[in-house]
C-alpha cells in the first residue's frame, strides 16, 4: 500500500516526520533510484526500493522492533545524532546494543531532565506535534523575582523576538528568595527554547532548566545521566496524552498516580553522568538555596 515517503521514514525510524520532510527537501531520498524532492510523493514499500543517504529502508520496516529509551538527560549534552563541533550527544547516553534511536523533540545543550529516544516515527510525530497539545512540565529557577503582572503576560501569550507569539502556558511559582524565584511551567506547545526567551523578555534570565514530565511520564527513580525503557502501558498512555488536554491551568501536574510507579523501573541500565552531587539529584529536587 502506497504512503507518503516522510510517514515511511519516520515509522523506520530514521527520523521525525518533520526531519524527513527536511530529508526530501535536500534531495536525499530515492524512490527506485530517483532522487524525490516532492512532499506530497509516496510509495510502496512493498514494491518500490526506497533509501535515505543511500541506505535501504524496506528492511527496516519490514523487521525492525520498536525501543522507547526514557532519558534523564544532564547539562551539557546536544539532542542530536551527530555534532561537526564534536560536542557530547544524548545517544552516548543510551546502551549501543538498542541501536539507532533518534530523540523525540529537543531540550538545549544547558536544560536537564526527560527525553524520550525511539525508532518509532510515528510516536515521535504525535508527542511532537503541535495539534496534540501532549504537556511537558518544566521546573525554572530565574534571575530575581518577576512582578505577577508581568509573569500573567507569559501565561497569556507573548511576541517573541522573532515576532511569533506564545502559546497560554501554566505557570505556578513554587518557591522565592531575595534574589531567585522558581516557577513550574506547562507548555502545550513550544518553540525553540521558548521558557528561556520568555522569561529573558520580562528581563528575568533563566538560571536552571529541568523538564520533569511528558504526558503522563515523570522523571521520579531516574537519575541524572540514567535511562529506563518506557513500558508498554507507558507508550499507551503517552499516544493518548493528547486526548488529556484541558484549558490552561486547569488541569493536575502531569503524570497523576499512574506514572508514579512506573517511573520507578530501571529497565535500562543507562550511564551515570560524572558530576558531583549527581547521585543525591533526584528527578524533581530542584537544586533550590544551591
Amino acid at each position: 500500500m502506497e504512503e507518503r515517503l516522510q510517514k515511511l521514514i519516520a515509522a523506520a525510524g530514521l527520523a521525525s516526520r518533520r526531519h524527513a520532510e527536511e530529508l526530501i527537501e535536500a534531495g536525499e531520498v530515492t524512490v527506485n533510484g530517483e532522487v524525490v524532492r516532492e512532499l506530497g510523493t509516496k510509495a510502496d514499500p512493498a514494491r518500490d526500493h526506497i533509501k535515505v543517504r543511500g541506505r535501504l529502508i524496506n528492511p527496516l520496516l519490514e523487521s525492525q522492533q520498536k525501543t522507547y529509551v526514557l532519558l534523564n538527560k544532564p547539562r551539557g549534552y546536544l539532542t542530536a545524532l551527530s555534532d561537526p563541533e564534536g560536542r557530547p550527544l544524548v545517544s552516548e547516553l543510551v546502551p549501543p546494543q538498542l541501536g539507532r534511536l533518534h530523540p523525540v523533540g529537543r531540550l538545549d545543550f544547558n536544560t536537564e531532565g526527560l527525553l524520550i529516544l525511539t525508532n518509532d516515527g510515528e510516536l515521535t510525530n504525535y508527542v511532537t506535534s503541535a495539534r496534540n497539545h501532549v504537556r511537558k512540565v518544566y521546573e525554572v529557577k530565574v534571575k530575581g523575582v518577576p512582578p505577577e503582572e508581568q509573569v500573567e503576560r507569559l501565561r497569556r501569550g507573548i511576541r517573541l523576538e522573532d515576532g511569533m507569539k506564545t502559546a497560554p502556558a501554566e505557570i505556578r511559582k513554587t518557591d522565592e528568595t531575595r534574589t531567585n524565584a522558581w516557577y513550574e511551567v506547562v507548555l502545550r506547545e513550544g518553540r525553540n527554547q521558548q521558557i528561556r526567551r520568555m522569561f529573558d523578555s520580562i528581563g528575568h534570565s533563566v538560571i536552571k532548566l529541568r523538564r520533569v514530565a511528558i504526558g503522563p511520564i515523570t522523571a521520579e527513580g531516574i537519575l541524572i545521566g540514567q535511562c529506563r525503557h518506557l513500558t508498554p502501558v507507558e507508550v499507551k498512555r503517552l499516544m493518548k496524552a493528547g486526548a488529556a488536554k484541558g484549558p490552561a491551568g486547569g488541569s493536575k501536574t502531569a503524570g497523576g498516580g499512574a506514572a508514579k510507579g512506573a517511573g520507578g523501573r530501571a529497565g535500562v541500565a543507562g550511564r551515570k553522568q560524572p558530576q558531583k552531587g549527581a547521585a543525591k539529584r533526584r528527578a524533581g529536587h530542584t537544586g533550590r538555596r544551591g
